[in-house]
């Protein structure tokens, strides 16, 4: 990453715009105690960062694309007013975000709340919600019901999508996942676990362009392009999945349940006033008790603060299309029956004899490049110079050729 890439990073918490009041609200606030990364943090040190520097950042990133549009192609009718909008909902986009980030929504809640249908993107719009009725925003319902729509990239939920529906590609992108919330996190994710990466968010936000109601890009920067998802995908198989990371995230998950009967925290995922406070402090929380019924829970924290971990046993890389099967076959219980079947050689029947299925913790991990199966770049229209508002697409067997010429 380039030095005015780690310098456009900076500029993401004391952009003067940003300084609106939703920012000072309690319901802003709360990111500063929500980890980025998670659990991750305690495997990459530097990886510190919250969930609030990187909402400051996609909402300065979204205020640039926005007002970049608007003066490149003044013909779009953007206005001051849309742009407002689109920064509100970058700034906003994960309000709903709870502890350690992604291992609430996509491990705990689901062990917790068997069958509860729950995403952060919900929650973010609840949150929002309270905070517009709780504080004065200067925001009509038509703007409130606009900002919503934008988080969720929903572009039927409201007037704007059918007018200009590009502004929904700027914060969530559903159509290709190349949005400024994406080039924020990667940009950010990368230089927190101190890896020099080659992302120019700058250029790739100065080569934006609309053409038929959707954001294309530059075809010389289709390398770039490239690089995002690669990078994407180097981070959830080398920081996000690394096994020292997983072990401590089932540990605390193990910590939750065991907790979950007397605490009950699952259940606040609907009150926004008690959500509030639902952030990565819970662990100290339970850690500070003294009653019994949390004993079990403070046992488990009490090995991840000594490093006494669970410990990976082996791992194995299947093709994308077997994922299913996997999740199917490869489970806790047939781990049990297998260990315990006298096939496997050099097994300690002591130990075997103990295991239960509930001993043993199954991560698949999908890694692909932004689109499951697909190459993303299908997804992504490109123009030249030569054709500004032509449209034109690469494939995975693409190749770019340079011609240059020089005189005698």
């Amino acid at each position: 990453m380039q030095r005015h890439e780690l310098n456009l990073i900076a500029q993401c918490c004391f952009h003067p715009r940003l300084a609106t009041s939703s920012t000072r609200e309690k319901h802003f606030q709360r990111l500063r105690y929500i980890k980025q990364l998670g659990l991750t943090y305690y495997v990459f040190p530097g990886a510190a960062h919250n969930r609030f520097e990187h909402c400051l950042g996609v909402g300065h990133l979204a205020r640039l694309m926005a007002t970049h549009l608007k003066n490149a192609q003044p013909h779009l009718g953007i206005s001051d007013q849309d742009i407002q909008c689109v920064e509100l909902a970058g700034l906003c986009h994960d309000l709903g975000h709870g502890p350690w980030s992604h291992l609430w929504d996509n491990i705990f809640i689901p062990k917790a709340l068997p069958g509860k249908k729950w995403r952060h993107e919900d929650a973010s719009e609840m949150m929002f919600d309270d905070m517009v009725s709780h504080y004065e925003l200067g925001l009509s319902e038509q703007q409130v019901t606009t900002i919503k729509a934008l988080i969720a990239g929903d572009k039927a939920r409201c007037p704007l999508g059918t007018e200009k529906p590009f502004l929904f590609e700027i914060v969530a992108n559903t159509r290709n996942g190349l949005d400024v919330d994406k080039f924020d996190y990667i940009a950010r994710d990368t230089h927190a676990v101190g890896d020099r990466g080659n992302l120019s968010i700058s250029r790739l936000i100065s080569s934006a362009r609309v053409i038929d109601n959707k954001i294309c890009y530059d075809i010389k920067d289709a390398n770039q392009i490239y690089e995002l998802c690669y990078t994407r995908f180097s981070l959830h198989k080398r920081v996000y999945n690394h096994k020292t990371t997983k072990a401590i995230e089932y540990m605390i998950i193990d910590a939750l349940l065991a907790a979950e009967p007397y605490l009950k925290v699952a259940n606040l995922v609907d009150k926004p006033d008690r959500y509030m406070f639902l952030t990565d402090n819970l662990l100290s929380k339970i850690e500070e008790s003294t009653g019994p019924e949390l004993e079990e829970a403070r046992a488990i924290i009490e090995r991840i603060r000594t490093r006494d971990l669970y410990r990976i046993v082996d791992y194995k890389v299947f093709p994308y299309e077997e994922k299913d099967m996997v999740k199917q076959r490869v489970t806790p219980a047939e781990i049990a029956n297998a260990a315990k079947s006298g096939f496997l050689e050099g097994v300690d029947e002591g130990l075997v004899g103990e295991l239960k299925a509930n001993h043993i913790a199954v991560d698949v991990s999908v890694l692909h490049y932004g689109k499951g199966p697909n190459n993303p770049l299908d997804d992504v229209t490109f123009y030249s110079k030569q054709q500004p508002d032509g449209k034109q697409w690469l494939s995975s067997s693409s190749c770019v050729c340079s011609v240059s010429c020089s005189g005698p």
